[in-house]
């Protein structure tokens, strides 16, 4: 079969990647290596992701992390694939600005050692030590006004640590063999956003990387009017005892006989000979 034929089919039977320019080896590449086990929309996703900012998604500047989001209406909780930045994005968006001069090798503070109360694979309880560094301070330069301007940003490995599981404190398999490197993309992360707040402030991928986190979508649906009670009639017999107080008061000039029907139609609904009884006081009046 020849690659013409091939692309045809292809573009035939999954007309959606086609027209996003994505062929079967990129497809098979996206699915298997760069966002595997994640759904066919949610890769769509990232794809259209990319394209909106002018990046190339082979180099994976964007990640799928698994949240759990809890619908306004419903109150029932789904896992979902959400797009969130990798701090590869923030590097790229911080060269292209044109105004990015480098950074410090990240430092580090004193190493702390400390147990941790988790669970093993058949969830019993077990102690997990762990060294890990108290905190890490990264610094970026920009070009500002032709000086070169440091933006530093401190983190405390203990306020960004994930944990492996809701109900356990210590930190799950990546924070654990790797305390100091995703301490430092967090620092990172943190400053290129002090230094290039049109970055965003959305958390980077790594920032979230193992944490749970429960998004709360908010319902926005317009909430249905209350339907206006219609009012009950208004009884005969009080309009019959109303009705002299009311001509002294179109006759005294206080109320005019529309103002009279407005007062009483707040309280009850007139006929319409009601309505004329009342008009008719205005019509003897001035004669």
């Amino acid at each position: 079969m020849s690659n013409a034929v091939a692309a045809t089919q292809w573009a035939e039977q999954y007309p959606m990647l086609a027209q996003r320019g994505i062929d079967e080896s990129m497809w098979n590449a996206l699915c298997s290596t760069l966002y595997p086990g994640a759904r066919t929309e949610s890769i769509i996703m990232a794809v259209d992701y990319c394209r909106a900012r002018q990046l190339d998604i082979m180099l994976k500047p964007v990640h799928l992390v698994p949240m759990q989001v809890k619908d306004a209406q419903s109150g029932k909780k789904d896992w979902r694939d959400v797009p969130m930045p990798g701090i590869g994005l923030y590097r790229i968006q911080a060269d292209r600005s044109g105004n990015y001069a480098g950074a410090d090798e990240p430092e580090f503070g004193p190493t702390v050692e400390r147990e941790f109360q988790g669970h093993d694979f058949n969830k019993n309880p077990i102690t997990v030590k762990v060294a890990y560094p108290e905190w890490c301070k990264y610094t970026v330069y920009k070009i500002v006004s032709g000086m070169r301007v440091a933006y530093t940003s401190k983190e405390y490995w203990i306020e960004n640590y994930a944990t492996a599981g809701a109900s356990s404190e210590a930190p799950n398999a990546m924070w654990k063999k790797r305390p100091f490197g995703q301490l430092a993309k967090c620092a990172e992360a943190q400053a290129l956003r002090k230094a290039w707040p049109e970055i965003g402030s959305e958390p980077t991928a790594e920032e979230m990387e193992g944490k749970h986190f429960a998004h709360a979508e908010k319902d926005i649906t317009p909430q249905a009017q209350p339907q206006a009670q219609a009012l009950p009639h208004y009884p005969a017999e009080s309009f019959d005892s109303n009705f002299p107080a009311w001509r002294d008061l179109i006759e005294s000039g206080k109320k005019t006989p529309e103002q009279v029907i407005k007062m009483v139609s707040s309280k009850a609904e007139l006929t319409a000979d009601q309505k004329a009884a009342i008009l008719n006081l205005g019509s003897q009046e001035a004669a």
